[in-house]
C-alpha cells in the first residue's frame, strides 16, 4: 500500500470552502480512481494549513493519479491555496486506523449540518500491508 501526503497553506478564511470542495468534488472523483483506498484530511486549528493523506493499493495507481488526477485537483483547489503544495509519497509499512471522531472546524458547523459531511463522520478501519 502507498500513501501520498500533500500539505498546503490556505489563504485566509478558506478552510470552509476547501472542506466543501474536498467533500463535494475531490472525494467523489477520487473514489472512482483505480486503486484509491481512503483519504484523511487534516487542518491546523487556525485554518491556515491543511494536509491530506491518500492511500492507494499499488505504487502504479498512486503514480497514475499523480500524473493525471493531481493536476486537476490542484486546479480545482488552486484559488484557495497560498503557494504550491508540498507532496511526498510513502510506502505504508504498517497501519492501524481505529475509530476516530472527527471534530469539525468551528466555521464549518453550519456546512456540516447542511451537507451531512462524510469527512467528519466516524470510520472504523484496520489495514495491513
Amino acid at each position: 500500500m502507498f500513501a501520498r501526503k500533500v500539505a498546503a497553506r490556505l489563504k485566509p478564511n478558506s478552510l470552509t470552502k476547501f472542506t466543501n470542495l474536498m467533500e463535494r468534488e475531490i472525494l467523489p472523483w477520487l473514489r472512482k480512481q483505480d486503486g484509491f483506498l481512503d483519504l484523511i484530511v487534516l487542518a491546523a486549528g487556525d485554518g491556515s494549513e491543511v494536509a491530506t493523506i491518500s492511500f492507494w493499493d499499488h505504487k502504479a495507481n498512486a503514480e497514475t493519479y499523480n500524473s493525471t488526477g493531481y493536476p486537476e485537483a490542484l486546479n480545482t483547489l488552486g484559488e484557495l491555496l497560498d503557494g504550491r503544495p508540498y507532496l511526498k509519497t510513502f510506502e505504508v509499512v504498517g497501519s492501524t486506523l481505529q475509530r476516530i471522531d472527527f471534530a469539525p472546524p468551528p466555521e464549518a458547523e453550519n456546512l456540516l449540518q447542511e451537507t451531512g459531511s462524510a469527512l467528519h463522520r466516524s470510520h472504523s478501519y484496520v489495514t495491513s500491508v
